[in-house]
């Protein structure tokens, strides 16, 4: 084991045994069901598309495409990488995961692009979408399904790939 999936797997240990509290395990999963590849991210665009007219239905399909792009860059690049999840018998892992591969989190990723995406479509200011990143990138650790670097990179693929999309002219 390299020193820095040591340091890594005792910090995800330390998360775990702060934050497992049986409430907050079941929040992390009911959150995990709705980034699950990507689809409660994508249903809000969709129904954002569907509310919309004119340039604000322009601007949703566009956020929503970060969603999907943030989403596949995360799972092409978690296929190149193949880094394996956390496994340390000290990590319980609460939830599921499609793959063993962990890096970069795909759920960071696609929660990160809609929260920077969707926030300003919303109103919802600053303050509210990178709660619900946050909120996000913690359940991973958590639930025990990812090193922070992953979550780390999850969101920067996430917030990139967001405002990249965003300053693409249609």
């Amino acid at each position: 084991m390299t020193s820095l999936r040591r340091a890594e797997t005792s910090g995800l240990y330390a998360i775990q045994r702060s934050l497992a509290a049986p409430r907050v395990v079941a929040g992390a999963r009911a959150l995990s069901h709705v980034g699950e590849h990507a689809l409660g991210w994508l249903t809000v665009g969709g129904i954002g598309i569907a509310a919309s007219r004119g340039q604000r239905r322009r601007d949703w399909i566009r956020a929503t495409q970060s969603v999907l792009v943030a989403h596949a860059t995360a799972v092409l690049v978690k296929r190149v990488v193949r880094r394996a999840r956390p496994d340390d018998a000290r990590i319980r892992v609460f939830v599921s995961t499609p793959s063993q591969l962990s890096f970069p989190s795909a759920h960071v990723a696609s929660t990160t692009a809609a929260a920077v995406a969707y926030g300003p479509l919303l109103a919802l200011g600053r303050a509210v979408p990178a709660s619900v990143a946050a909120t996000m990138a913690g359940s991973r650790l958590v639930l025990g399904v990812h090193f922070p670097s992953d979550v780390a990179i999850g969101v920067m693929v996430g917030g990139a790939v967001a405002v990249s999309i965003r300053r693409v002219r249609t």
